[in-house]
């Protein structure tokens, strides 16, 4: 009998195993690192506005100018109160702010939840008095498809803690 010149050509079982095991590793790894992201983006955004209504309540207070903070469902901004107006605050570090997508915010004053709305109210929801003062407040900030949450917690006093959490430790 005369052998053919043909070889078998394919891959054995072995080599797409190994590809099938490393498909898999790939994709559990990029699951990770995309969930991650979302996670550092909220810790970054709480950490960011914390930051800033701690600095606007000092400004408040070195220029003897009471600052006011209004929360709408995009996003925030900083006024000033004059001539009995609250007028926005532009161009410099407390301009509007835009939430990062996918972020949503709950705000509660005295334990009561106040109303986020599309648009700005005519008054902020939260103040910085000349005195050094602020409004008690507690502004939750989590990713709309994840448990991850911050809680930001403003004193009377002036000051504003960060405490991370999940969605279940209210």
């Amino acid at each position: 009998m005369a052998r053919s010149g043909h070889r078998r050509s394919g891959f054995t079982l072995i080599e797409l195993l190994v590809v099938v095991v490393i498909l898999a590793v790939l994709a559990g790894a990029l699951t990770l690192a995309v969930g991650g992201i979302g996670a550092r983006r909220l810790a970054r955004e709480a950490e960011q506005t914390r930051a800033l209504i701690a600095y606007a309540c000092e400004q408040a207070e070195l220029t003897g100018r009471t600052i006011g903070l209004a929360l709408r469902h995009a996003g925030y901004r900083f006024s000033r109160f004059e001539r009995a107006d609250w007028l926005p605050i532009v161009g410099d570090e407390l301009r509007p702010r835009t939430w990062l997508p996918g972020i949503v915010a709950e705000l509660s004053r005295d334990g009561r939840a106040v109303e986020i709305a599309e648009a700005f109210p005519d008054k902020p929801q939260i103040v910085c008095f000349a005195s050094g003062e602020l409004t008690p407040f507690r502004l939750d900030l989590r990713l709309a498809d994840a448990p991850q949450r911050y809680r930001l917690d403003g004193s009377a006093d002036g000051t504003v803690a960060l405490v991370a959490g999940d969605a279940h430790a209210r």
